[in-house]
């Protein structure tokens, strides 16, 4: 581990210089660190850190936990930004509701991954909704985040959550119960991180399809759905999802702590009902409990989710790949496993 001295004192930096893109730099002004993230070669997303909360290293990743000015606490995981304060409710609802408002009843969840807590936090926000179990392969994770994110104690807390410390492929090949709903909340897929065989063909034709009950709908995050960045991952996905259910419905936001627009896929074998504005908000009203509104999602601003730029709707429309172990895409970076190999 390098340091680097702020004000005479060493800060232990994240990780290596350069094995993940991750570093903090001494600044020459007031601020003191800055976090550093290598999102391409020749691309870096920089911002202030005021204070270091948590690194480690896990059986399966880098951890680390900072306290940023302009995003709150954020939480790192093998060198990419995962979940920032000030905005991960921009993705978690994007995630979460769209695939519960769209089915009729959802009273099962099961959640791969979604270590935080958001994920569950909110699924167990619909009154109809009798269990969620969020399945997350790291303990560590969960179990920092469950100490020190307030936001997700709550949730945490339900005796709704049913939380399992498991693969999420293996977890869901030994279960016999089935699901209205399967939500991927899985990091993202890079080169030696323990998740990118979560993204295959296989996975989603012999395991998580499976497991949905009849009508029930698969929604995971997608990665970058940018203008530059769909055809990292984002594009393959939905190509790879195409092959295995009957309807898939791509849509994505711009999520300021991740600087680019984000991606989420929606996956059934029973077609999306074609829902108005106003329908949305009222099921979003009769569904939801009340006692704090979504500070993101609305009909409004679903069908906006759902209205993809031509650049990338095109792109979508000729894809050819499909994500197998064999041809697996990566966004940029490496996890933990394989820098230790």
């Amino acid at each position: 581990m390098g340091e680097v001295h702020v004000n005479g004192s060493a800060t232990k930096l994240i990780s290596k210089p350069n094995s993940n893109g991750i570093a903090l730099q001494p600044s020459n002004n007031h601020r003191g660190l800055w976090f550093e993230e290598e999102i391409e070669e020749d691309l870096r997303w920089v911002f202030s850190v005021s204070r270091v909360l948590h690194t480690g290293v896990s059986e399966f990743q880098d951890i680390a936990l900072v306290e940023s000015g302009p995003f709150g606490k954020v939480l790192i995981l093998d060198g990419k930004l995962q979940s920032a304060e000030a905005d991960e409710f921009v993705y978690h609802e994007c995630l979460v509701h769209p695939a519960l408002l769209y089915h009729p009843n959802p009273r099962n969840v099961f959640i791969m991954g979604g270590g935080e807590g958001s994920t569950a936090r909110e699924a167990l926000r619909h009154k109809s909704v009798t269990k969620v179990v969020m399945c997350d392969i790291d303990k560590e994770v969960v179990d920092f985040c469950r100490a020190h994110l307030t936001m997700n104690h709550e949730a945490f807390h339900s005796s709704r959550l049913d939380l399992v410390i498991n693969d999420a492929r293996a977890e869901l090949e030994e279960r016999e119960d089935k699901f209205d709903i399967i939500i991927g909340d899985l990091a993202d897929p890079v080169e030696g991180g323990p998740c990118y065989k979560l993204y295959t063909q296989s996975f989603y034709e012999l395991v998580v399809k499976p497991r949905l009950n009849a009508g029930g709908v698969f929604v995971t995050q997608g990665g970058p759905a940018g203008i530059l960045t769909h055809s990292e991952v984002y594009s393959s996905i939905f190509n790879t999802l195409r092959q295995v259910f009957k309807y898939v419905v791509p849509y994505a936001a711009h999520v300021p702590s991740y600087s680019d627009s984000w991606g989420w896929i929606m996956a059934s074998d029973k077609p999306f009902p074609q829902i108005t504005v106003s329908e949305t908000d009222s099921r979003i009203k009769q569904r939801l409990d009340q006692s704090s509104e979504l500070r993101f999602l609305d009909g409004e601003t679903l069908r906006a989710t759902m209205a993809l730029n031509k650049h990338v709707r095109q792109a979508l429309a000729k894809e050819k790949h499909v994500y197998t172990e064999e041809s697996a895409r990566f966004v940029h970076g490496h996890g933990a496993a394989q820098q230790a190999a």
